[in-house]
């Protein structure tokens, strides 16, 4: 095309109003109830007991329920409609409060498993009282979070399901956080509740009140472990993640497709929010098109992409020459070459 580059954004006037996800919001709800009551029954159990191991269980289903009620608030204040100050939407906002949780987990359960497992470790070693109530506060917790896991499952095999992908690919790619903590968190419950059944046990059995500590340390590694997973998953959509790669090549595929275009020369796509996908396309049209030709097409072409890939919320095109020198080098230096990045391999 000419010598100069003109921007052409085609954005919704208004942003539509997303769901909140009530699916979602019904596993973080039951999530939310179960570790609620299975907390205040650890804690008890673990004043009874005296048990290292049941007190860190305490604090895990505390940050449990402390990360519950942010998934809660991640899920409503993302909803929220675009407006002038925030022109792309609050979608992000779902990461962040999922980031937050993943922390809380960290914080208020981690922490403190690993203070109760070294302080038992390093004191004098001391008799367990009415096991019993251990085993049947453990066995109790361990049913009540089958309910919350299962539910957590359930939708996740559903979404799966829908996306065409396995249980655990979707887990990996899934730019929805709030199921994927409900999943892991539920996972790490029932592991801990195990762990803490045998620091329990073998506490009872040997009398040594080490089984106690390390069954408490162990639970910390565990949270910690969760806890880095959630992190880690959540930095990475902050930061802001490519939409998935499938997108990304119907795209490039739709925009290869028009009678109006001679070539991509980039193309770039970022999560903004669950299901919510920005794209930004620099492409080589025809030359031979009129400035009222080019920008009908890019009118409908911005059509034929919302209408072919719903997760679109905002589309920018912008007509630059392919064989401009700068704009290969950047294409290069961030992916290599464009055509093998859509390709089959």
């Amino acid at each position: 095309m000419g010598a100069g580059v003109a921007l052409y954004g085609f954005g919704v006037a208004e942003a539509q109003q997303r769901e909140n996800g009530g699916e979602s919001t019904f596993t973080v709800l039951v999530a939310l109830a179960v570790n609620f009551g299975i907390g205040v029954m650890k804690a008890f159990a673990g004043v009874v007991t005296g048990s290292a191991a049941l007190l860190a269980e305490a604090a895990h289903s505390v940050a449990d329920t402390f990360t519950e009620g942010l998934l809660l608030t991640a899920l409503r204040r993302s909803g929220r409609p675009a407006d002038r100050r925030h022109p792309f939407g609050y979608g992000k906002e779902r990461y962040f409060w999922s980031l937050l949780a993943a922390v809380s987990i960290f914080v208020s359960g981690a922490l403190f498993a690993f203070i109760e497992g070294f302080e038992t470790l390093a004191g004098e070693d001391t008799e367990q009282t009415d096991a019993w109530v251990g085993y049947l506060v453990l066995g109790l917790a361990f049913a009540m979070e089958l309910v919350s896991w299962t539910q957590a499952v359930r939708q996740v095999r559903k979404d799966a399901r829908e996306d065409e992908r396995s249980f655990t690919q979707y887990l990996k790619v899934s730019d929805d956080p709030t199921v994927k903590t409900v999943f892991l968190e539920d996972t790490a419950a029932l592991i801990g509740l195990i762990i803490a059944f045998a620091g329990v046990g073998l506490h009872d059995l040997t009398g040594s009140a080490v089984w106690d500590g390390v069954a408490s340390l162990l639970i910390g590694v565990l949270l910690v472990v969760v806890a880095y997973v959630l992190g880690r998953s959540n930095k990475a959509l902050l930061i802001g993640r490519q939409a998935d790669v499938r997108l990304v090549r119907e795209a490039h595929a739709t925009l290869l497709a028009q009678p109006e275009v001679e070539a991509v020369a980039d193309l770039l796509t970022m999560l903004t929010g669950t299901d919510q996908v920005l794209l930004c396309a620099k492409v080589d049209f025809v030359d031979t098109l009129s400035a009222a030709e080019l920008e009908r097409a890019c009118v409908r072409i911005d059509a034929e992409l919302r209408a072919g890939i719903s997760e679109l919320d905002e589309i920018f095109l912008e007509p630059v020459p392919r064989s401009d020198p700068e704009l290969r080098a950047r294409v290069l230096a961030r992916y290599g070459d464009l055509a093998r990045r859509f390709g089959t391999d």
